[in-house]
């Protein structure tokens, strides 16, 4: 499907993968043209082998809570249902997708140990180097930079951690996701209508011209000033700022 997004996250039994360390929880969201679905993965996974003290100090996903959750093996085949075609979501790509490529490996799926030939890979981290580079790049730290409400997440989570870096992504890519210029279903029509956009509300041809209020100096300054700061956080100019250049590239 186009513009589908898997913003994904897994918790595992410690690192590296190459110690032997095995997923035990993945938590995926859906997004579709920036649009959360409310469609989501999410699983436990039973590793066989034990998760170390500093692992389960981070995630807080004791040993015995998996004891009869099921094995990779047995959730693969929906798992890769789910993120087949998608453009994968990450913070910290490398970590999640050498486990998961792990996982099908260990499997004997070779076909599917390379998840890099079925979805694209989007890293936040990487993207957040680019735009605020030699600053803290956490999660957590881009909650706070981009005021996204992350005050539940006293433990890491792969499902919890998955829905706040769907907000932190939307947030560092544009921020609103939607604009509706037909008003809401609450407006008195039914959600499905298709007649609210087209129709055409004419104002009275005697009405009074409207007052023009201009902007004041500082009100001016502020704008810009506002225009600075987004264009800071987008790591390009504000969609205003090329609008305003355009034109006056035309008027020129």
């Amino acid at each position: 499907m186009a513009n589908r997004s898997v913003v994904l996250d897994t918790e595992t039994t410690g690192m590296p993968v190459t110690d032997g360390h095995r997923i035990i929880e993945i938590g995926c969201v859906e997004l579709i043209g920036r649009r959360l679905t409310g469609r989501h993965f999410h699983v436990y996974l039973q590793p066989d082998r034990e998760s170390d003290e500093g692992a389960i100090g981070v995630h807080g996903i004791t040993n015995e809570f998996l004891v009869g959750k099921p094995r990779f093996a047995e959730v693969a085949d929906e798992f890769f249902e789910f993120i087949q075609g998608a453009q994968l979501i990450i913070h910290n790509a490398a970590f999640d997708v050498g486990f998961i490529n792990n996982e099908f490996a260990l499997m004997g799926q070779q076909h599917r140990a390379d998840i890099t030939e079925h979805c694209s890979i989007l890293d936040t981290l990487m993207m957040a180097r680019e735009r605020h580079p030699g600053q803290r790049n956490s999660l957590d730290a881009l909650c706070k930079r981009y005021g996204v409400d992350n005050s539940g997440r006293e433990l890491h989570g792969a499902l919890l951690d998955s829905e706040i870096l769907a907000d932190v992504y939307l947030a560092m890519t544009g921020g609103q996701t939607s604009l509706s210029l037909a008003g809401n279903a609450s407006d008195g029509a039914s959600e499905g209508s298709s007649n609210q956009a087209s129709e055409i509300r004419r104002l009275p041809a005697g009405r009074q011209p409207s007052r023009i209020i201009r902007a004041s100096e500082s009100e001016l300054a502020d704008h810009v000033a506002r225009l600075e700061a987004i264009a800071k956080s987008a790591g390009a100019p504000a969609l205003w700022t090329q609008l305003a250049e355009a034109q006056a590239g035309t008027n020129g």
